[in-house]
């Protein structure tokens, strides 16, 4: 979140154009793919407590250390390492929370927790409101300082580790294995059970419907705070009605998703919306209309992810529902990586950011009836 509004900095910091700016992004999105992958396969093995505390650390870690970086390369490989833990932190963390979710809760709270994206991106737009300015004559110190702050959440790791119980989920399915001998012979390695013909198809599918998603976000997300900039309007009240919108969306459309809609079609609705509020959102002229677009574009456009941990946690099975979940979203991830280095490039070219924004928008759309292919998962219930 915090890139997303130092990205100029960074540009002149360097002296790189926007596809550079841009790839910083991407790198992040697909290491998020081997940390996901990594700490998936712990979290199956031993637990979903201790790996997310630890990709709670490892990322706040290399964030702050990315405000040290003296070249663009130094950046580069900083946020790739950066990009491991934000991956295990989904992997872990997301399977942890909704096996203590009751089935008919599942859609609520998976919209909740996406809504904590949107918090963190309000609170990251507030300290670039009124921390950056403080530092905005030493341009070459300011977006270092909006990095620095990113140590903040590894203090929450002693508030996991203390007040948070090992998944019920999880622990019950190591006492059928012990109960059943299983637990004495060695283990496989999971990431290799979701390639087998059984799950295949759940692995490609899911893959390809929170890429979808993932391209709707970052199409119309992660160069917005330039948009914003480049128009020489002030970030912070339309990014604070982009992520009220979001917060609140997220929740409502994960909570419509238990009811007769059922995950697909909640997904259907909030996209094809999301897609009609792309006038108001980039191309509005009046302040008060572009405020109401971006109110409009959170609680439409990113309610999509209000269904999205719950519907890829259904698809896959206890044992390996920590690789599975943190394969599939971060190789959706490195699909979704691929928006904000091709924005760049258009703009590059000559493109006009909102235009290459809202084409994005709905080809990113179009890509979510992908869901149509495969089940509804709606009340699953997790055994072990």
């Amino acid at each position: 979140n915090i890139l997303a509004f130092i990205l100029i900095d960074i540009q002149q910091s360097f002296t790189v154009d926007r596809a550079l700016a841009g790839a910083l992004g991407t790198v992040t999105l697909v290491m998020r793919l081997v940390g996901g992958t990594v700490a998936g396969t712990a979290a199956d093995r031993w637990g979903r407590k201790l790996p997310l505390i630890l990709s709670v650390l490892w990322f706040s870690l290399f964030a702050f250390l990315s405000g040290f970086s003296t070249s663009y390369a130094m950046l580069f490989a900083l946020r790739a390492l950066f990009g491991l833990g934000m991956g295990g932190e989904w992997s872990a963390g997301m399977a942890l929370v909704l096996e203590h979710t009751p089935a008919r809760r599942r859609g609520l709270v998976s919209g909740l927790m996406l809504g904590g994206w949107y918090w963190g991106y309000l609170l990251a737009a507030t300290v670039f409101q009124f921390v950056y300015p403080l530092f905005a004559h030493l341009p070459d110190l300011a977006w270092r300082v909006m990095l620095w702050s990113a140590i903040l959440p590894a203090l929450f790791t002693l508030w996991i580790r203390r007040n948070v119980k090992e998944s019920p989920v999880w622990l019950a399915r190591q006492r059928t294995l012990r109960e059943s001998g299983a637990a004495a012979r060695p283990a496989g390695l999971s990431l290799m059970r979701i390639f087998q013909r059984d799950l295949l198809w759940t692995t490609v599918h899911t893959t390809l419907v929170i890429g979808s998603f993932m391209c709707i976000y970052y199409s119309v997300n992660f160069w917005y705070p330039t948009f914003l900039r480049d128009a020489g309007r002030p970030t912070l009240p339309y990014l604070a009605a982009f992520n009220v919108g979001a917060i609140a969306g997220t929740a409502l459309w994960g909570l419509l998703s238990e009811g007769r809609l059922g995950r697909r079609g909640a997904a259907t609705v909030t996209m094809l919306l999301g897609i009609a509020s792309l006038p108001l959102y980039l191309h509005a002229t009046d302040p008060w209309l572009l405020a109401a677009g971006a109110l409009c574009m959170g609680f439409f456009g990113m309610g999509i992810w209000g269904m999205a941990p719950a519907y890829s946690n259904e698809r896959f099975p206890t044992e390996v529902r920590g690789v599975g979940v943190g394969f599939c979203y971060h190789a959706a991830a490195a699909i979704g990586a691929l928006m904000p280095y091709l924005l760049g490039t258009l703009q590059d070219r000559g493109f006009a950011l909102a235009d290459a924004m809202s084409a994005a928008m709905v080809v990113a759309g179009l890509m979510a009836m992908v869901i149509w292919l495969g089940p509804e998962t709606r009340g699953r219930e997790f055994t072990p």
